[in-house]
């Protein structure tokens, strides 16, 4: 299955922006995390279409998974 995976702030360094990826069917956030090495401790949210999700949420085909870490500032 197909997934577009974006990329928000530090998470783009050595990595992309914008990528279409194939995944087998039933994998999580998480999964997807993992595989791309993104240190779970900075990521901040996770939208799935646009919409609030978790790492566990499982992803369907066509899915556009959106990883943003945590904002920090004072």
């Amino acid at each position: 299955m197909n997934v577009t995976i974006k990329l928000v702030g530090i998470f783009k360094i050595d990595r992309f922006k914008d990528a279409v990826r194939e995944y087998p069917s039933g994998i999580c956030v998480r999964e997807v995390v993992d595989e791309l090495r993104i240190p779970t401790h900075l990521l901040g949210t996770v939208l799935i279409n646009e919409i609030h999700a978790g790492v566990e949420d499982v992803l369907v085909d066509g899915d556009t998974v959106c990883l943003l870490p945590f904002i920090d500032g004072g």
